[in-house]
């Protein structure tokens, strides 16, 4: 079966559709968030943090916010052109969140992780322009602290925070600071989910608010196991995303094992958020963020060693390569860390931007 999906993906792989952009900056980068209408804000270490407004034509390199010249930013949240907030990781108090209301030039501390032994993994917040009656709720995903994940949630946009309860963590049992992605919010029906991974296993969380139908009786998170990732402290679920467009939702995780990004992926795919199945065909490595392209209705994911996509909801993944008819290197498809469509970004201050024109004529043969 895997010898079959191997030669499947090896006859079916098509053009890539990264074209690169210059940063003008050498960092690693995790985070990436596009606002839209052209403005889009990356981050990654060293307290670099990135910004265009004409679509990556240029990026700007935004002031070090205080204190933070060798903080890892592996999430940003962006609002508009001139408002975002940035969010490292690291143990203790070097996970924190500054905020910025003048397009970068200057930033605010917000908010420092209170656990000296916690870590956070991923921040997510609800756009008030997303939401008419001006909604500014925000959920951060930490490592476990006292044997059980932290979920700390605001519903003041980041000023006050309070810390939900959660069923205890598996023993060496994390989640994956790698794209900002290993988190999961839909807001608007209440449903949050994260992945994880550990020597003992996968598990992806669920919160459903509000749900009246088991598993969630009697409890606000719901922790499920998710054997098609396997085990292994390099090895879980590292991003996952939603097709939210259509008359039913549709979600995909992926992930892998990062210290073998060239063992095959791994992928996953679900219409009810508790009932997950195994792709038929993996992608070709080890995958730290997903995302999908409602124009082209085509699933990304992305990794270090590729790119590849799926037309059928996650069940089936092939590779892409670079196509020398829209002067892409040969190099454009792989060393991604994080997805914000349009844009990808990955180690060495390495940005992309999807061809839709490639894409599109991919989708025709």
């Amino acid at each position: 079966m895997w010898l079959f999906a191997l030669v499947l993906a090896a006859c079916c792989a098509a053009q890539a559709q990264w074209d690169l952009e210059d940063s003008h900056s050498a960092a690693d980068l995790r985070g990436i968030d596009n606002v839209g209408a052209g403005v889009a804000w990356a981050s990654g270490t060293n307290g670099t943090v990135l910004r265009t407004e004409d679509g990556g034509d240029l990026w700007q390199s935004c002031a070090i916010p205080p204190g933070a010249e060798h903080l890892d930013f592996r999430g940003i949240q962006a609002f508009d052109a001139n408002t975002a907030i940035v969010m490292s990781s690291g143990k203790g108090d070097l996970s924190r969140l500054y905020k910025t209301t003048d397009g970068c030039h200057t930033w605010k501390l917000v908010f420092t992780n209170p656990d000296k032994d916690g870590f956070w993994d991923a921040v997510k917040f609800k756009r008030p322009s997303d939401y008419p009656n001006g909604e500014t709720s925000a959920v951060i995903l930490g490592d476990p602290v006292g044997g059980s994940f932290v979920i700390e949630d605001s519903a003041d946009g980041g000023a006050t925070w309070q810390k939900e309860s959660l069923p205890p963590s598996l023993p060496a049992e994390g989640a994956f600071a790698a794209s900002n992605s290993a988190l999961f919010s839909e807001w608007e029906d209440g449903i949050e989910l994260f992945g994880t991974g550990g020597p003992n296993g996968t598990r992806l969380f669920v919160s459903c608010d509000p749900c009246t139908t088991k598993p969630f009786l009697n409890e606000s998170w719901y922790g499920q196991t998710m054997p098609m990732f396997g085990s292994g402290t390099s090895v879980g679920i590292f991003s996952i995303a939603a097709n939210l467009i259509g008359p039913s939702v549709t979600y995909v995780a992926v992930g892998g094992d990062f210290s073998k990004p060239d063992a095959l992926g791994i992928a996953a795919f679900s219409k009810k958020w508790l009932h997950w199945n195994v792709s038929q065909t993996p992608p070709h490595g080890y995958r730290s963020a997903v995302a999908y392209d409602a124009a082209t209705k085509t699933w990304i994911t992305v990794g270090p060693n590729g790119t590849d996509i799926s037309t059928d909801d996650g069940r089936n993944w092939r590779a892409l390569h670079p196509d020398p008819t829209f002067n892409q290197p040969p190099d454009a498809d792989r060393d991604w860390n994080a997805l914000s469509l349009p844009f990808v970004v990955g180690p060495h201050g390495r940005i992309g931007k999807l061809n839709t024109k490639a894409l599109a004529q991919n989708e025709s043969k």
